[in-house]
């Protein structure tokens, strides 16, 4: 059995997680680029943990200049197994108020100046990426999050828009339309990478405001998400904890096979494949590109 490795990546209001032990902050180096930051290494309770805060310490970083194939291959590098993203949204449901938790299952790409994917000329693969989210995974983050006594709604589908400005009245009243429930800048492409790359994938997504669309809250007001912000990053930290402790130390195999993705995706024959664009994909896809 794989040893259980928890990768977390904290977003807007989340640049560090207290009550780690052994922690040290490392530079990982990845051939797509800088990450983020450093990673942060540390252990709860035994188990040894990842944390890399996406915009930067210090919020450096916006959606669309976040490097998430760095992000991402750096994870991986570090040995991480399982994913947890934390991740600032709007709100599109009027049952769901900020400072509720949504554990999504479903998400809408309308990004579209971003690097999707590891593979392309050289060395082609297509992923099944119709449940983007572990199951197994997110039923491990949704008791943690119920046992902190957070407003937890399960299920939901997360819509990424480029950003970094906020939507308009019309794109929000478009977005409700379509069903979705709530919005972000962030999770694609990384839950798409993350997929790639073998890694169990589930998103904490959590509520600030309700976008643009809501009559009795008017359009988006940063002070009121900053201030929603700091107390979500509060309930996210407990809920880390209360997810860290009761972990499986050894991996549990993902029941829609995300940390086997790969096994039939790599589409171009051996003989073609650019070497260059192998050499890089060595932590992504060296378990399938070695054999």
């Amino acid at each position: 059995m794989v040893k259980s490795v928890l990768g977390v990546i904290g977003g807007s209001g989340l640049y560090e997680l207290p009550g780690l032990g052994n922690v040290r902050w490392e530079t990982v180096a990845s051939p797509w680029g800088e990450p983020s930051d450093q990673l942060c290494f540390g252990e709860f309770a035994g188990l040894p943990m990842v944390f890399l805060p996406r915009h930067g310490r210090g919020h450096v970083y916006s959606p669309s200049d976040i490097n998430y194939r760095a992000n991402i291959d750096a994870l991986k590098r570090a040995g991480v197994t399982d994913v947890i993203s934390l991740s600032a949204v709007g709100s599109l449901r009027e049952d769901a108020p900020p400072g509720t938790f949504v554990i999504v299952d479903q998400f809408i790409d309308r990004s579209f100046a971003r690097a999707k994917s590891f593979f392309g000329k050289g060395c082609v693969a297509h992923v099944a990426f119709g449940e983007p989210v572990s199951p197994r995974l997110a039923d491990r983050v949704e008791a943690a999050a119920r046992s902190t006594g957070a407003d937890v709604r399960r299920g939901g589908t997360y819509i990424v828009m480029e950003g970094p400005q906020f939507s308009t009245l019309a794109e929000s009243r478009l977005y409700r339309s379509w069903g979705c429930d709530v919005i972000g800048m962030t999770n694609m492409p990384e839950a798409k990478l993350a997929r790639e790359a073998e890694l169990c994938y589930a998103t904490v997504a959590m509520v600030t405001d309700f976008d643009s669309w809501h009559e009795d809250h008017g359009t988006v007001d940063i002070t009121k998400i900053v201030a929603v912000m700091h107390a979500n990053a509060d309930r996210a930290k407990a809920l880390v904890a209360a997810l860290a402790r009761d972990f499986p130390r050894e991996h549990e195999p993902c029941p829609i096979g995300s940390d086997t993705a790969l096994e039939y995706a790599i589409i171009t024959a051996p003989e073609k494949r650019d070497p260059a664009l192998v050499s890089k994909l060595d932590a992504v896809a060296g378990r399938v590109l070695k054999r």
